[in-house]
This record gives C-alpha cells, sequence and structure tokens, in this order.
C-alpha cells in the first residue's frame, strides 16, 4: 500500500489578514476595529504567524508595536495582494448584483444631508437597492464592502474620488438666542454648543473674525451633530454649523445665523468610489445626485 506523505500547512488566511492590519496601521487596536475583531484576536493571530515562521514581526513595548526589518519589508507585498483581493471581491460583488449601492458616511452625513437625496437616486435608479451604514471612521474601500464612501477629507482626491463641496462653517442658533447676540462678544454669555468630531472649529471661527484668544471657547459637547443641533434648535445654545448640514433649518427659519462671518475650511466633503463601481451602470446617476444642487 503506497502512503502519501502530509503536506505541509501554510499560515491560516485570517492570520496573513491580521498581520497585514496591524503593521499597515501600526497598532492591533487598529487593526481589530478594522477587521471587526477584538484586539486579543489580533494578538494571536500574529502570534500563530510568528510561530509558523519562527521568527518575531513586532517589536512590543509599552507604547504600542513596531515592526521589525522583515516586517516592513515584506508589508507592501502582502498589502498589494490584499488589496488586489479585495478589488477581485468588489468586481464579484458588482458584477453579481449590479443595482445594488452600499454607502458608507459620517453620521451627520447621512442623516442630514444624503437622506433627503436617496428619494431622489430611487426616482432615478429604479432598479436600484441602496443602503447606508453610518460610520465614524472613514472605512478602507479597498477592504471592506461599500462601494461608496462619504467624509469630510483634507486630502487630495484620487482618481475615483469626487468633491462635492467645501466644508463652511458659522455660528446657528435659534432665532430667540439670536435676539441677545449683537455681537461675537455677546457669546462670552451663551453655551457654546459643540460636536465632538469637530472640538476645534469654534477656536478656528472665533480666530478667523479677529477675536481674542480670551474668548471662551468651552461649552457643551455632543457626540452626535444632530443631538447638538437639536439643542440649538430648542434654544439650548450657539452651535458652530457645517453649511451643508443646516441649509434646510435655515430656510424655513428654525434656526438663523446670528453673524455674518463664515470660514472655509481646508477639508471638503468627498465621495470616494470603488473603481469596480465606477464601471457600474447606476454610477453616473449616483454622481449627479450627489453634485445636485440643494
Amino acid at each position: 500500500m503506497s502512503l502519501s506523505p502530509q503536506r505541509p500547512k501554510g499560515p491560516h488566511l485570517n492570520s496573513l489578514r491580521a498581520f497585514e492590519a496591524a503593521a499597515r496601521l501600526k497598532s492591533f487596536a487598529a487593526a481589530a476595529d478594522e477587521l471587526s475583531v477584538t484586539a486579543g484576536a489580533v494578538t494571536q493571530h500574529v502570534k500563530t504567524l510568528e510561530a509558523w515562521a519562527g521568527t518575531p514581526l513586532f517589536v512590543r513595548n509599552a507604547r504600542g508595536v513596531t515592526l521589525t526589518p522583515l516586517a516592513e519589508e515584506l508589508l507592501p507585498q502582502f498589502s498589494y495582494a490584499f488589496d488586489q483581493l479585495g478589488a477581485a471581491v468588489h468586481n464579484l460583488r458588482n458584477k453579481a448584483q449590479p443595482e445594488r449601492i452600499r454607502i458608507a458616511a459620517l453620521p451627520s452625513i447621512a442623516q442630514l444631508w444624503l437622506a433627503p437625496r436617496l428619494g431622489k437616486l430611487r426616482l432615478l435608479a429604479t432598479e436600484a437597492t441602496v443602503s447606508v451604514v453610518a460610520l465614524e471612521v472613514a472605512p478602507n474601500l479597498a477592504r471592506e464592502p461599500f462601494d461608496l464612501a462619504l467624509f469630510y477629507s483634507e486630502e487630495a482626491p484620487g482618481d475615483f474620488d469626487l468633491t462635492v463641496s467645501d466644508d463652511v462653517i458659522f455660528p446657528v442658533c435659534s432665532p430667540a438666542v439670536a435676539e441677545r447676540l449683537q455681537d461675537v462678544s455677546d457669546l462670552k454669555s451663551e453655551t457654546l454648543l459643540h460636536d465632538g468630531s469637530w472640538r476645534d472649529d469654534w477656536e478656528k471661527w472665533l480666530k478667523s473674525q479677529g477675536n481674542p484668544q480670551s474668548m471662551p471657547k468651552s461649552g457643551t459637547v455632543h457626540s452626535l451633530f444632530s443631538v447638538a443641533l437639536e439643542e440649538a434648535r430648542h434654544g439650548g445654545g450657539v452651535l458652530m454649523a457645517h453649511e451643508l448640514l443646516v441649509q434646510d433649518f435655515l430656510k424655513t427659519g428654525v434656526l438663523v445665523r446670528p453673524f455674518s462671518g463664515s470660514l472655509t475650511l481646508p477639508r471638503k466633503l468627498v465621495a470616494k468610489f470603488t473603481p469596480a463601481f465606477c464601471k457600474s451602470p447606476v454610477y453616473e446617476k449616483v454622481k449627479s445626485v450627489l453634485l445636485e444642487e440643494n
């Protein structure tokens, strides 16, 4: 009886994926967040790969991890391989379900800016099925199952990016609060409302208006812009607003601008598409809706 020798096994794909993410992001915690697993799982996967390779790939210290020279050398190859795998998965999904559109967006963008446009998109692309996931951090489109991401960004747009709008900020409040504000200095007596993602916007705007550093910039901080917006609507304070997110409230008079000064920030609202989705039959329709004037 002939015997077939057992073939040697290579490392598990999950171990390779954990190594690539942790090495690229220089953080086990960030890799765990991207891969939707625990940091402990990433640690175990990396240890398994290091045991298989017979050599360390990370140097652990009190401040986190750094890559060994070997890991630095190999990282570009692994990143390229997983980018190619991600592109193949996107192509498979888009060709198998060309009518599906998967969008990731900042919560405030999804709720206050994108939502009114989804109805227009459904009328324009009756064959399309749209799903939206609200995320605080932009996804890695090369790896994650989204066709489009809508986030503010200061990076130069790439080949598959669409600049939607500038980010213009200015204070807004209820009409009753506005009656108390004759000058920017009157803000000293008001509650300043902040969104946790943009806590320094008040400081930037006040500086652009030539106000002294002694002007208080603290106040109530909310984790969601929509919550801060509701407080401003009900007279709870003055909110540093983003033009795209409050246009409808200004039109109806629910909110008003107590001062005329605006500040255009370096960041812009950018729509990032996957290369596969740019070949989709609904791409141009999505693009036209995103660029449509309010």
